[in-house]
């Protein structure tokens, strides 16, 4: 039995229904609810709204697998997970494109005021000097997180006549003819732009803090599609505020919840998404109609890979 826990393609279904294996898509379904299941399954689908603790995995005596749809697995306890011998299987090469294109997106979004000219044209103004652009050609950007979304973002900004700065910590030997490995220092001394595409964990939590705001040499654009937790938000208003960057583009936030927002938070998100230099979205830089497919075909490929299917 697999329980697919989250909205997916259609695709995933039908691969299952074709080898008739049954299942259970419950997209809405509880923690509690997943809780009664969880000894019947022998594999399970989720994405980022379920967290995936030891307990539940104590009650999956049948689970051979967790499949992630999408990158990052913050919500399952992997460590745990593969002592009990189940495998996690995230799938980012099935939306790296999507990231890749919306950080982009976004960037020239903020970098030639497109936001903000066109709620100044609605309301009927016609300001050309103050929103004069600024070109990304000739720049520095910085990249850190040489993943498969970090270096898929690389690839697209290939064109533009960048030099790019990319840290990993784990990842060496991708330097190239405009890529510069670089350390997190450089990146934070020349880069004219910082983009982060990083998992979520206990090394990356509040990477971009108050120390790192004021380490940095060239007052640059923000980005974020990667996970919220790693740009603290009371920081990055403050660096907003004291003029150490020129402005962020944010598809995450630390409480994307907003049912349970606290009131600090309500004011952090409305601070932000009323600033003249922030773009926000809902976390939907990997949410594309392609990788809505991509993600699904990507997960059955390495579950038959693996032998699961």
């Amino acid at each position: 039995m697999i329980l697919v826990t989250a909205n997916t393609h259609p695709y995933l279904l039908q691969q299952f229904a074709q080898r008739d294996i049954e299942y259970i898509y419950s997209p809405s379904i509880s923690y509690e609810e997943m809780s009664q299941l969880m000894p019947d399954l022998t594999g399970l689908v989720v994405t980022t709204r379920l967290r995936i603790d030891r307990e539940l995995i104590d009650k999956a005596a049948k689970l051979k697998w967790i499949g992630r749809l999408g990158s990052g697995l913050e919500l399952i306890d992997t460590h745990y997970a593969n002592e009990r011998n189940i495998a996690c299987i995230s799938t980012p090469e099935g939306n790296r494109n999507a990231v890749a294109e919306h950080a982009l997106g976004m960037l020239l979004c903020l970098s030639n005021h497109i936001l903000k000219a066109n709620r100044e044209v609605q309301q009927r103004e016609w300001v050309r000097d103050a929103n004069r652009g600024t070109e990304i050609s000739g720049k520095t950007i910085g990249i850190i997180g040489y993943g498969n979304i970090g270096s898929a973002f690389a690839k697209l900004l290939s064109s533009f006549g960048v030099t790019i700065l990319a840290y990993d910590k784990y990842v060496h030997g991708f330097g190239g003819e405009f890529i510069k490995e670089a350390s997190f220092e450089q990146v934070c001394r020349y880069a004219d732009v910082v983009s982060f595409h990083l998992p979520l964990n206990g090394e990356t939590q509040y990477m971009a803090n108050m120390d790192f705001f004021n380490s940095l040499g060239q007052k640059p654009f923000i980005l974020n599609t990667s996970r919220g937790g790693i740009v603290h938000t009371e920081a990055l208003i403050n660096a907003l505020n004291g003029g150490l960057i020129r402005g962020a583009c944010l598809d995450v936030l630390e409480n994307e919840k907003l049912s349970s927002q606290s009131i600090e938070d309500q004011e952090q998100m409305a601070f932000l998404a009323t600033h003249p230099s922030v773009v926000l979205t809902p976390h939907i830089a990997g949410y594309s109609h392609e990788s809505f497919l991509r993600m699904s075909e990507t997960l059955i490929m390495k579950l038959e890979a693996q032998g699961f299917l």
